[in-house]
C-alpha cells in the first residue's frame, strides 16, 4: 500500500515531468517536415514568388565582409541573425550590414541550446542581444531564430515579450558538416527548391567547423542564379510576406 508520502512524491514527479514536457515541446519544431506541415509560418513559408535568404551566427570579421561583397555585387539583400557576443566584438560589422540594406535579427547572445537554459536566463539572453542590436545598428529587430533552431517554451514567451517573431527555415545548406563541399551546399539548397522558401546559410564558422562558411559563400552565386532562372525574387524576411507581419 502506498503511503501518503509516497503519493505526494508521485504527484511531484508527475508534475515535474509535465513541466519538463511543456518546456521542451516547442523543440519538436526542429523537425523540418513537421514544422512545414503544421507551422508553415514558423518554417518560413512565404510568398510563392519569393525566396527569403538568411544567415546565422555572425557577424565575424573574417567572413561577413565577404558575404556583404558577394550580395552587394548581385544587388541582393538578406536577413542576418546576429549573436550578441559576436556583435559586441565588432559592432561596426552590424552597422555595415544595415548600411548595405540588409535586415538584422536576433540569434541570441551566445550560441547555446536554449532548451537547457532556465526561463530567466533565456529571457536575459534574448533581451541582451535585442538591446545591443537595436542600439548598435539603429534598427529594431523583428525576427528571432534560436541557436540550432531549437525552441523552448521560455524562448517563445521571451520572443513574444520582446515583440520578436520566431522564424526557422525550410531549406539549409549544411555547410557546417565536415563532409560539406560547395557542390553539396548548392544541392541542399536548390534541388527541389520552390518559391516561398526560407533558406539558411552561415556567415560565420565560429560555432561549427572552422572555415565552413567558405562553402556557403562559394555556393551563393549558384543559388542566386538558380532563383533568377526560375523567376524567383530573393530578399530578406521583411519582404517575404508582402509587408504583412507573420503570425506569432
Amino acid at each position: 500500500m502506498i503511503g501518503v508520502s509516497g503519493i505526494g512524491a508521485a504527484r511531484l514527479t508527475a508534475a515535474a515531468g509535465l513541466a519538463a514536457a511543456v518546456h521542451c515541446a516547442p523543440a519538436l519544431t526542429v523537425l523540418t517536415r513537421l514544422r512545414i506541415s503544421l507551422f508553415p509560418r514558423l518554417a518560413g513559408l512565404g510568398d510563392p514568388d519569393h525566396v527569403a535568404l538568411t544567415f546565422d551566427d555572425g557577424p565575424h570579421p573574417a567572413s561577413t565582409p565577404h558575404f556583404l561583397e558577394a550580395l552587394g555585387t548581385r544587388g541582393v539583400r538578406a536577413t542576418f541573425f546576429l549573436l550578441g557576443s559576436m556583435l559586441a566584438r565588432r559592432p561596426e560589422l552590424g552597422r555595415d550590414l544595415v548600411a548595405a540594406g540588409h535586415e538584422v535579427g536576433v540569434h541570441g547572445w551566445a550560441h547555446r541550446n536554449l532548451l537547457l537554459e532556465r526561463p530567466a536566463a533565456t529571457y536575459d539572453e534574448l533581451a541582451r542581444a535585442h538591446t545591443l542590436i537595436a542600439e548598435t545598428t539603429g534598427t529594431r529587430p523583428r525576427f528571432f531564430r534560436p541557436p540550432h533552431g531549437i525552441l523552448s517554451l521560455p524562448a517563445l514567451l521571451a520572443a513574444r515579450k520582446l515583440e520578436l517573431t520566431p522564424v526557422l527555415w525550410t531549406r539549409w545548406g549544411k555547410e557546417w558538416t565536415r563532409s560539406a563541399t560547395p557542390g553539396s551546399v548548392c544541392d541542399m539548397l536548390t534541388v527541389g527548391l520552390t518559391g516561398g522558401a526560407t533558406v539558411l546559410l552561415h556567415d560565420s564558422g565560429g560555432t561549427f567547423v572552422s572555415g565552413s562558411w567558405r562553402f556557403g559563400l562559394a555556393a551563393l552565386p549558384q543559388l542566386l542564379d538558380h532563383c533568377a532562372e526560375r523567376g524567383l525574387q530573393v530578399g530578406p524576411l521583411r519582404e517575404h510576406w508582402r509587408g504583412v507581419a507573420p503570425c506569432r
